[in-house]
């Protein structure tokens, strides 16, 4: 994990629009829809409030009102990887999605509406890793960031950094920043001066049972707390708490195997 800044404005709030190419909502596909929002709303306090259901039945978690993150049920006859998907902002998603193809990357679900929220598409870069492409209408994405219970960053795991940066560069115009090391491939992508999500190169290390993909880090008062919270509730944790520049971060599971991040920012 490399800088993961907050970007709010008052009391939290999200930008009233986000900039093509921000992550700008988190979408989580799952078999079992009410255990999973009673996961999530016992760990984050979040509640839910139904949305579009143009794939299926969906719902939008809130957190004091205000939309932070969706999940969605996976059809019973789809064994797809249960996984939060990050959203990035487009002004035109059918032409990002055509972008995505033309530089080596598939769009496996639209360009379609959702309702009048606004315009989706799923696709996966050439490594394979998942994410959306969200053009906004009613729906700007998540509306209140900073605090706990709110995605904090997005991390992509991969094989190597530079050829899939590369990919993302091109396809929604960030700036590189490589971390000058011998033993640590890692990528943040910025747009306009500021770090919005981060590559990191694991070779080898990259877990063989899934394969490039996207982590969303979610930001919590206190890891250990949350971990304990997490565990009580079926949880995994998969990497134990360690400290970052960025605060104090650990890797977990939902039941459902969803893998995502917890993160403590220093006091």
């Amino acid at each position: 994990m490399s800088d993961a800044p907050a970007s709010t404005g008052p009391n939290g709030a999200a930008p009233a629009r986000y900039a093509p190419g921000t992550p700008c909502w988190v979408s989580l596909m799952v078999h079992g829809l009410a255990t999973t929002e009673e996961f999530y709303g016992a760990l984050f306090g979040w509640e839910f409030r139904p949305g579009p259901r143009q794939l299926g039945p969906y719902v939008r978690a809130l957190l004091g009102g205000r939309e932070v993150a969706g999940i969605g049920q996976l059809p019973p006859d789809r064994h797809l990887p249960i996984a939060w998907t990050p959203y990035f902002a487009s002004r035109d998603a059918d032409l990002t999605a055509e972008t995505v193809r033309s530089c080596g990357g598939t769009i496996g679900v639209g360009p379609l509406d959702a309702a009048d929220a606004g315009r989706l598409a799923i696709g996966s870069d050439p490594s394979g890793a998942v994410f959306g492409i969200w053009q906004a209408a009613a729906h700007l994405g998540t509306a209140v960031s900073d605090l706990p219970g709110t995605p904090a960053w997005n991390e992509l795991l991969t094989f190597e950094s530079a050829t899939v940066a590369k990919f993302y560069r091109t396809v929604f115009g960030y700036e590189e920043e490589p971390v000058i090391s011998a033993d640590f491939d890692y990528v943040t992508l910025h747009l306009g001066g500021r770090p919005v999500a981060g590559v990191h190169g694991l070779g080898q290390s990259l877990p063989r049972d899934r394969g490039p993909h996207w982590v969303t880090y979610f930001q919590v008062d206190d890891v250990g707390d949350a971990l304990d919270h997490l565990v009580h509730l079926g949880g995994t944790v998969l990497k134990p708490v360690r400290d970052t520049p960025q605060g104090r971060v650990a890797a977990v599971a939902d039941p459902e195997g969803a893998r995502f991040a917890l993160l403590q920012r220093p006091s």
